[in-house]
């Protein structure tokens, strides 16, 4: 992250820092999404079909969760709606690290999913805030970098505790959640009174160019979700070690940290960015239909993260640019339902392909749907551009 830290330091305000600081804290801990499924299965005992139907409702109620943080964050207050949500995730946490019983966990992790997006919104806002439109791309770049850094130590302490109970990541996930909370109270500006009865009558949902990003955004994290959820059931299924889930995202982070260094992403126009990031994905995606070792899946996951690099950014970018200042919150929370929907749709798409056409089908199946996305580009950049 050095050298990219360096390039957009001198333009980048303090609230930017704070949360890049903040979010990579949290981001050591935000090892557990990729396991919960294997806890559901190995520790309490849940079916395949089971851990599927459970983890899709856990997405399904992340959907209010985006829309809550997106109203809260132009309404209560940026910092408060962080603080906020970063508490009420280090409970649930806590809940499924202490439970004994399935139903407990089922509980603990729809209280998760509720929770789970409030800080969202209210970060990328935040960002959006207080940045130029030309800045923007390099502030969530550093950003990303810098959950990249932290998700070098995530993945190799998911590997380490994977060893004993899986509960302990929830546990770790749950400190770092209140540690995030403490530093944003702190270090975060306080909120600025906003403009309430302008931001209650924008018409966020009749904004056409806001909802087809919605929808093409809404495939990508689709994409996205089958790899957090699919890559440790698909390790499972090929009779490969559990831990090496967190290898995988300890390698998928140090190549984004690299990349950031390497290659000239934010210099890119934001279409042809996100053409070049869905087809290394594509590629990434079809070396892990035919992966039987943990070498080669860490091999694609060298692909996929390169695509991310490409794409992840550039979304966030396009969202906030088509917000206006006093409704960017729930603009943002509005796109930000592509995750919701996609972690609610993911889980379903995953289990049901490796039950019926095995790893090879899930991810071609996958890396077919990254080429149309790559191909449809320039009807975005169309569609998408100002009146």
């Amino acid at each position: 992250m050095g050298v990219a830290a360096q390039a957009v330091r001198p333009r980048l305000p303090g609230a930017v820092w704070v949360l890049v600081v903040a979010r990579a804290v949290n981001r050591i801990g935000a090892f557990t999404l990729p396991f919960l499924g294997v806890v559901l299965t190995v520790e309490f005992g849940a079916s395949l079909s089971q851990t599927g139907l459970i983890l899709a409702l856990f997405g399904l109620v992340t959907i209010p969760s985006r829309l809550l943080g997106g109203q809260l964050a132009d309404r209560l207050g940026r910092r408060r709606t962080i603080v906020l949500g970063l508490t009420g995730c280090a409970v649930a946490q806590t809940w499924i690290a202490v439970s004994t019983e399935l139903w407990s966990a089922i509980l603990a992790a729809l209280l998760l999913g509720l929770v789970f997006e409030i800080y969202e919104p209210p970060s990328q806002a935040t960002i959006a805030d207080v940045t130029e439109p030309a800045d923007r791309p390099a502030a969530y770049g550093l950003l990303s970098a810098a959950m990249a850094a932290a998700g070098v130590l995530a993945g190799l302490l998911a590997a380490a505790l994977s060893h004993w109970d899986l509960r302990w990541l929830f546990a770790a996930d749950a400190a770092t959640c209140a540690a995030c909370a403490i530093l944003v109270a702190r270090a975060l500006p306080a909120d600025v009174r906003r403009d309430r009865e302008r931001a209650t009558v924008t018409a966020v949902w009749r904004d056409r160019r806001l909802l087809m990003l919605l929808a093409g955004g809404t495939v990508f994290a689709t994409i996205y979700m089958q790899l957090v959820i699919g890559i440790p059931l698909t390790l499972l299924e090929q009779g490969l070690p559990k831990s090496g889930t967190g290898f995988i995202l300890a390698v998928s982070a140090v190549t984004l940290i690299l990349a950031q260094r390497l290659l000239r992403v934010q210099q890119l126009d934001d279409y042809r960015a996100l053409t070049i990031g869905y087809t290394l994905v594509a590629v990434g995606l079809v070396v892990s239909a035919f992966a039987q070792s943990l070498t080669v899946f860490l091999v694609a996951a060298v692909l996929w993260s390169l695509g991310e690099l490409f794409l992840l950014t550039r979304y966030l970018t396009l969202a906030s640019g088509l917000a206006p200042d006093h409704a960017r919150g729930r603009y943002l929370a509005v796109f930000g339902l592509s995750w919701g929907i996609a972690t609610a749709i993911a889980p379903l798409t995953v289990t049901r392909l490796l039950e019926s056409f095995g790893p090879e089908g899930l991810w071609l199946a996958s890396a077919a749907t990254a080429v149309v996305l790559a191909a449809l580009q320039p009807w975005f950049r169309t569609r998408l551009a100002p009146a």
